[in-house]
């Protein structure tokens, strides 16, 4: 007899006087989906209309707020799916609209703010940063604009307590002032940043915060500090895959600081390196000042050789053409590929450097300001060339000279009386050659080189140690007497 706790579930018990069949078992119904899935079809129609090419970027605006503000406030995988495309298409129909004050307040605004409260942190962070680096490369001259969108941003992840977005936005906010050239302030950031993050030991960030650093030191002529910031980059980028662009970044600052050192080879194959990174990602505004900065190391290598031009402003024998042609560069595939205005310009001033021609390196620079001036490397070591040039040929016109009119001087040279003047007597002061200037007379009178006096050199080192002999044994008399007082 079955008891109570082992009963069966059946429909109904045979009876003991014969069989009966049994009733056949139930079909198993089908399993409900718990939720239905999103109709969000109207929400794709409303986008896909705006691929149309002759829709104007402010007729898609209202359809692409429509989207966001959807009245049924559909959030599932679909619509969020849909909104985030939407969020993507609004951020570049403003910049191409030149709306730039609303994209400033677009992330931040009542427009995102429903559509963000309804995904997780690390989508929204995603959304957030690929939106920031659109606007930065649709709009890339709008510095004050992308600071703005930064400052909001951070606010914003302040409010919320998204630490690690904000801490993303910073590095961004950093690059941005480090660009306008705010020096001060993208330090600062950067310094605060740079504690948390080595708290948090978030080696991915550490690497790109760590190169913006050695940007803004570079930026302000620290290179001691500038190259102990890339060290840290490398490092903590040794840990870790780190993606071909921001590679290349490293590279090419590690060819910025060779090229300041005056190791003008391993910088171009820094530069090189840098630069095949960013042509097989077919990156052309990136991979361009690469090509540019391989341009200036063959340049001022060849200088360097044929001028004996360094960093000491040193100089010596008529230059080579052959020395600084960089018509390979110019004529292969990547000069075919690159070709404009650019690449005219790194030509021009090879060929003007090649001729020691002041006259017309001075027409080069006149002629391509924006290519040549706009750039920090190019534009320091442009300037460190041109007076090296200047006091090159000051140096080949006065060497038959034992008395010279400074007026003759500057005719030959084709240059202002008053610069050439000044010139002159800066390179007496340093020492490059040995003269006076007597302006009442308008002369530059040049004394020839005289062997230096060997034994008045060793003299004046005896004289010099014996000054330190009798210092010490004076303090150590007035010691003594000290003690037996």
């Amino acid at each position: 007899m079955a008891t109570e706790g082992e009963s069966m579930d059946v429909d109904s018990a045979a009876p003991s006087g014969g069989d009966t069949p049994m009733s056949p078992p139930k079909a198993a119904e089908p399993i409900q989906p718990e939720e239905e899935e999103e109709d969000c079809s109207d929400l794709s129609d409303l986008l896909e209309s705006i691929n149309d090419a002759s829709t104007t970027p402010s007729a898609k605006i209202p359809v692409l707020t429509s989207i966001l503000n959807d009245p049924a406030e559909r959030h599932g995988p679909k619509a969020s799916a849909i909104k985030e495309r939407a969020v993507y298409a609004l951020a570049r129909a403003y910049c191409e609209d030149n709306r730039h004050d609303e994209v400033v307040t677009l992330l931040t605004g009542a427009a995102c703010a429903p559509f963000f409260a309804n995904i997780t942190k690390a989508k929204c962070a995603k959304v957030v940063r690929a939106v920031l680096d659109a606007v930065c490369a649709l709009a890339p001259d709008k510095l004050d604009m992308q600071a703005q969108i930064c400052h909001n941003i951070i606010a914003w992840c302040q409010a919320e307590k998204r630490s690690f977005l904000r801490q993303r936005v910073e590095t961004k906010l950093a690059s941005v002032l480090f660009q306008q050239d705010k020096y001060a302030e993208a330090l600062a950031l950067v310094d605060n940043l740079l504690l948390e993050l080595k708290k948090l030991d978030d080696k991915q960030l550490l690497v790109e915060t760590h190169l913006v650093e050695s940007k803004i030191h570079h930026g302000l002529r620290g290179m001691a500090k500038s190259k102990a910031a890339l060290t840290a980059s490398r490092t903590n980028a040794n840990a870790i895959y780190v993606a071909p662009a921001l590679q290349s970044q490293i590279d090419l600052m590690s060819g910025v600081l060779h090229c300041e050192e005056g190791d003008y080879d391993t910088a171009h194959s820094y530069f090189l390196e840098a630069f095949e990174q960013l042509d097989q990602l077919d990156d052309r505004d990136k991979a361009m000042p690469c090509l540019k900065y391989m341009m200036l190391c063959r340049i001022l290598d060849g200088l360097s050789k044929a001028l004996g031009i360094s960093a000491s402003g040193t100089m010596g024998i008529r230059s080579d053409r052959a020395e600084v042609d960089i018509s390979g560069m110019v004529s292969g595939k990547r000069g075919v590929k690159y070709a404009g205005r650019d690449m005219e310009a790194m030509s021009a001033i090879a060929a003007a450097a090649s001729e020691r021609s002041l006259k017309d390196y001075e027409a080069v620079l006149a002629k391509y300001p924006n290519e040549l001036q706009d750039d920090l490397l190019i534009r320091h070591h442009l300037k460190t060339l041109q007076e090296q040039l200047l006091e090159s040929n000051l140096i080949r016109i006065i060497e038959p000279y034992s008395c010279v009119e400074i007026d003759h001087v500057a005719n030959l040279i084709e240059m202002p009386l008053p610069v050439v003047e000044k010139k002159l007597s800066q390179m007496i002061l340093d020492g490059k050659f040995h003269g006076i200037l007597d302006q009442g007379k308008g002369q530059l009178i040049v004394y020839e080189e005289t062997d230096t006096d060997k034994a008045m050199e060793k003299g004046l080192k005896v004289i010099e140690n014996m000054d330190k002999v009798v210092t010490s044994l004076f303090s150590r008399s007035q010691a003594l007497r000290s003690m037996m007082i």
